[in-house]
C-alpha cells in the first residue's frame, strides 16, 4: 500500500506494475509528500510522516541501510529472473517485492537469429545481477553487464568496443540515448522515448526484437544490391565505352552508332533501377508480431515485516 502510494507519482514502468498490483486489490493509497526520485537508484517520499525509500539495493547501501534477512530473499528472487525492490520506512528495512518483466515469446527466437547471423548478443542493464544473469541464461545472452548506472552505459560500450568489434545498440529510454549515439549502429524503439528516437540512427516501428533481426538482413540485402549496381555499371561501361569510341573500328570496321550508344547506356540504367526496386519485394527474415507487453508484480511477491 505505501509502496503503491510513492511508486504512483513515478513514470517508471516498475513503479506502474507496482500501482496496477494495488489497484487490482482495490486498494486505498494514503497521500505522499516530498516526492523525489533518485536516477538509478530508486525514489524517496513521504508517507503519513514517515519517511520511505523504496529501490535496488543500490539505494539502500547508498543510504546505510541493513537488509537483513531481506538480501537473501532478493536474491532469491533475482536468481528467479525478478526484479528485487527493498522498502525501507524510516530508515530501517521493512519489505521486498518483486517486479517481473514478462519476455516477449519472439524474444528467444530473436537472439537464436542474431547468432545465426555471426552476432554476439551482450545485455546492458541496471538490473541486479542475480536476476539480469538469469534472464541472459534463459535468453541464451552472450555477455552480461549488470547494475549499470543511466551514466555508465556509454562506458560498457566503451569496455566491449576495447575487443576492436562493431557495436550496435537497442534502446528505447531516455537514458539510452548517450549509449545510441555512441554505438557504431543506434537503434531505437519506435515505442520508446522521443530522445531515444532522435539519438538513434535506426528507428524500429514496434517493440519486437526481430525488427532488429530484419534490419540486419534488409541491410545486408541493400549492401549486396549495392555491390551487384557496381559490378554491373562499372563492367558494362569497360567493356562498351571503348566499343562507342571506335576502338574496334581499325581491325574490324565496327562502329557503334549514336543512337545504339545511347540505347545501350538507357539499357544500363534500366538494369541497376530494376534490380534496386527489387528491394521492395525482400520479405522479413523473422515474423514480426509488434506484440508488447507491460511489466508486472509477480504473484509470488514476497514481503515481510521490518525486525
Amino acid at each position: 500500500r505505501i509502496a503503491a502510494a510513492v511508486e504512483g507519482t513515478s513514470e517508471h514502468p516498475i513503479a506502474k506494475a507496482i500501482v496496477r498490483a494495488a489497484k487490482a486489490k482495490n486498494m486505498t493509497l494514503p497521500m505522499v509528500d516530498d516526492f523525489t526520485s533518485i536516477t538509478g537508484y530508486g525514489v524517496q517520499a513521504t508517507v503519513d510522516g514517515k519517511q520511505v525509500l523504496i529501490g535496488a539495493d543500490r539505494l539502500m547501501t547508498r543510504e546505510n541501510i541493513p537488509l537483513k534477512g531481506f538480501q537473501a530473499q532478493g536474491d532469491a528472487l533475482g536468481k528467479d529472473g525478478k526484479t528485487p525492490l527493498y522498502i525501507a520506512i524510516d530508515g530501517v528495512a521493512a519489505a521486498v517485492l518483486a517486479v517481473s518483466d514478462p519476455i516477449k515469446p519472439t524474444t528467444r527466437e530473436a537472439i537464436k537469429a542474431l547468432h545465426d547471423l555471426g552476432l554476439k548478443v551482450a545485455m546492458i542493464t541496471g538490473d541486479n545481477k542475480g536476476t539480469a544473469d538469469a534472464i541472459a541464461a534463459e535468453l541464451g545472452i552472450d555477455h552480461v553487464v549488470a547494475e549499470v548506472l543511466p551514466d555508465g552505459k556509454v562506458a560498457a560500450l566503451e569496455e566491449l568496443r576495447k575487443t576492436g568489434t562493431k557495436l550496435a545498440y537497442v534502446g528505447d529510454g531516455i537514458n539510452d540515448a548517450p549509449a545510441l549515439a555512441t554505438a557504431d549502429v543506434g537503434i531505437a524503439i519506435g515505442t520508446g522515448t522521443d530522445v531515444a528516437i532522435e539519438a538513434a540512427d535506426v528507428v524500429l516501428m514496434s517493440g519486437d526484437l526481430n525488427g532488429v533481426v530484419n534490419a540486419f538482413g534488409i541491410s545486408q540485402r541493400t549492401m549486396r544490391n549495392i555491390k551487384q549496381n557496381l559490378f554491373w555499371a562499372f563492367g558494362y561501361n569497360v567493356v562498351l565505352v571503348p566499343v562507342a569510341a571506335g576502338v574496334l573500328y581499325p581491325f574490324y570496321g565496327i562502329l557503334l552508332s549514336p543512337m545504339l550508344a545511347a540505347g545501350a547506356m538507357s539499357l544500363s540504367s534500366v538494369f541497376v533501377l530494376t534490380n534496386a526496386l527489387r528491394l521492395r519485394w525482400v520479405k522479413p527474415a523473422q515474423a514480426n508480431t509488434g506484440a508488447t507487453q507491460e511489466s508486472h508484480v509477480s504473484p509470488g511477491m514476497q514481503t515481510s515485516p521490518a525486525e
